[in-house]
């Protein structure tokens, strides 16, 4: 843990260090590694039995899960439009 925050820190500095300096590469470096780690991700995921095994259910929650939260974002920007734009005194 300490390991990982030391990490993330030391990037901080080298990059409020070097924060004057145009890199050009750093948006290829980074989205190249970003593809790196989404294929490390998808190979520690299929090689686990129990993750694999449970992949309906998982799939079948996160379905709900966004369907809920999406309905909830609907309902939360429905209200607040609501609130900001609805003429003072409740006519329209």
């Amino acid at each position: 843990m300490f390991t990982i925050i030391g990490i993330m820190f030391t990037g901080i500095a080298v990059g409020f260090i070097f924060r004057k300096r145009r890199i050009f590469y750093i948006s290829h470096l980074i989205t190249g590694l970003i593809w790196i780690l989404l294929f490390l991700l998808g190979i520690e995921v299929g090689g686990n039995p129990q993750i694999m095994n449970h992949l309906y259910t998982l799939g079948a929650e996160a379905l709900v899960l966004t369907l809920f939260c999406l309905a909830g974002s609907c309902v939360a920007a429905w209200g607040l439009w609501r609130m900001l734009y609805q003429p003072k005194g409740g006519k329209r």
